[in-house]
This record gives structure tokens, sequence and C-alpha cells, in this order.
């Protein structure tokens, strides 16, 4: 057992992978948090399919791919916004246009550009086995400044998170938080698309908090229990990907999920196998079964 844990830190791509993965992990549960208490899930999904524009123009114009996703990510989501404040357009239908539309967009420049050079395989199922060290500080630049602001602006995230209209009329800048958050969630979905790609960004981002939300629905709790299982998530869907020769990003992605699923099935507060109508299910289709069959009455 200590040889099947200890043989893959042997190599460096496989040390640089679970340190990422550990910081992808914590990211994406505080940020991942926030979208779930705010019923903004696709948000982070649609977020992360629309960077595929701005990886092109900056990989053409030989500017840090980060910068490129960033402002594609933001203005996708501010695009979003503004299609609501000026129809009557619902938000998920506003979020399924956007994001089909900047990822054929992204897609399109890729062959219009000549920037063929971009693996689009890596982007749409990301490639954390790949990742330098240079990649590695890049996220924990991302993880640490997003702690902090999340930490400094806590009670202010919190109030405004819960009740936006009051937290407009008792004064605070919802625009600048708004804006806030959306940089947060094209950062975390930058950081992430590299370990998992954009297509399963959302597993690692809502997953892990989802997985908490059906034990305590208190925010702190999910954060914190959400970087927990994120992290694990990771580091066996890594080892599953070494072993088994899997690919990394689905292994981690249907790690999480089966996490939730296990919390889906058997939480004390929510589980579906755990609660008393459940039993009382079972208890009646007994009593059904032994009523129609009374010879197996014995057996039962």
């Amino acid at each position: 057992m200590i040889n099947w844990l200890i043989e893959p830190l042997s190599f460096e791509f496989m040390r640089n992978a679970l340190m990422i993965g550990i910081l992808l992990g914590i990211l994406s549960a505080v940020v991942g948090s926030f979208l779930i208490v705010q019923q903004m899930g696709m948000m982070g999904d649609v977020i992360a399919h629309s960077v595929v524009p701005g990886l092109s123009i900056a990989f053409f114009l030989g500017l840090d791919l980060s910068i490129g996703a960033f402002i594609a990510g933001t203005l996708s989501a501010l695009g979003v916004g503004w299609i609501c404040s000026q129809s009557r357009v619902n938000a998920d239908a506003a979020m399924a246009l956007v994001m089909s539309g900047f990822l054929a967009l992204g897609v399109s420049l890729i062959e219009g550009l000549g920037t063929k050079q971009l693996d689009l395989h890596h982007i749409l199922f990301g490639n954390i086995l790949g990742v330098a060290p240079g990649d590695l500080w890049h996220t924990l630049a991302i993880t640490l400044t997003v702690l902090v602001f999340t930490k400094l602006f806590y009670k202010e995230l919190l109030f405004y998170t819960f009740d936006p209209w009051g937290a407009k009329a008792s004064g605070l800048p919802v625009n600048w938080i708004y804006f806030g958050l959306i940089a947060a969630i094209a950062l975390t979905a930058i950081a992430t698309m590299q370990a998992v790609g954009v297509l399963l960004v959302m597993a690692l981002s809502i997953g892990p908090s989802l997985t908490v939300y059906l034990f305590g629905k208190e925010l702190h709790e999910m954060m914190i229990g959400g970087a927990v299982i994120g992290s694990i998530s990771c580091m066996l869907g890594m080892y599953a990907s070494y072993y088994w020769n899997v690919p990394s990003g689905p292994a981690i992605a249907l790690v999480v999920v089966l996490l939730f699923l296990l919390a889906f099935l058997f939480s004390p507060k929510s589980g579906i196998l755990t609660q008393p109508h459940f039993a009382a299910s079972v208890l009646n289709l007994k009593q059904k079964l032994r009523r129609s069959h009374p010879s197996s009455r014995s057996k039962l």
C-alpha cells in the first residue's frame, strides 16, 4: 500500500499535478460555494467555455494566454448580465446562448487566425500532467488572491450573496461586488481549465461544494468542506489516471461525481437511503409482498 502511494511521487510531473490539484480544489470550493448559494452554477460553465476565443486571440498577438482568457471570460459574463437587463430573456437562456456563441467563435478563430498550435483537445479536456512549475506558481498566485479578497470582504460578500437587494439598499457597492465575483469565477475557470478542461470545469467548481451542501448549508462549511473534497478528488483522480491509464481530467471529474452520489444516497440529513420515508416505503413493499405471497413470509 505504501509503495502504491509513493511510486507516482517519484515523477516530477505527478508531484506538480498533485500540488496544483490541491490548490484547484481549494480555489474551486471557495468560488463554487458562492455560485451555488446564488444559484449561478451555470455561470462558471459559461465563462469556462467562453475563454476559448480569448486564448486564440492572445496566442495570435503573442500575449499571455491568461490575459486573453480572462478578458473573454469576463466579457461573456457581462454579456449575460446585459442581455438579461435589456430584455425579457431569462438568465439560463442568455447563458446558453452566450456560451455556445463564444465557444463557436473560439473554435472558428483557431482555424481563421492560424493558431492551430493550440491543442483543442487539451483545452476541452485538460492536461494536468503537463503542468510546469510556472503553472504551479501561477495557480498559487490566483488561489492566494481569491482567498485574501474573500477573507477581507467576507461579510459584504455574505450579505450580497444571500440578499442582493438588501445589500444594495444598505449602500454596498453591489456592482463592484458582482464584478469581483465574475473576476474570481473567470480566474478560477482559467486555472481549472489546465486540469480538467473547459468541458469539465463545472465538475470541479460545483461538485465538491454541492456535496457538502447535502450535509450543511452554512457558506463557510461549504468552502472548507468543499476544499477538502475537491483536493481529495484531484488526488484520487490523478492516482486513477496513473495506474489505470485513463485521462486525468475525466478521472478527476468522475471522482467528484462519485463522491456526490455517495453523499446524495447516504447523507444523514438529505440522503435518499437514510430518510424515514424510504424505510417506510421498503416496509410497505414488504407488507404488500407478504399479503400477495403468503408462502414467502419466511423468506422475507
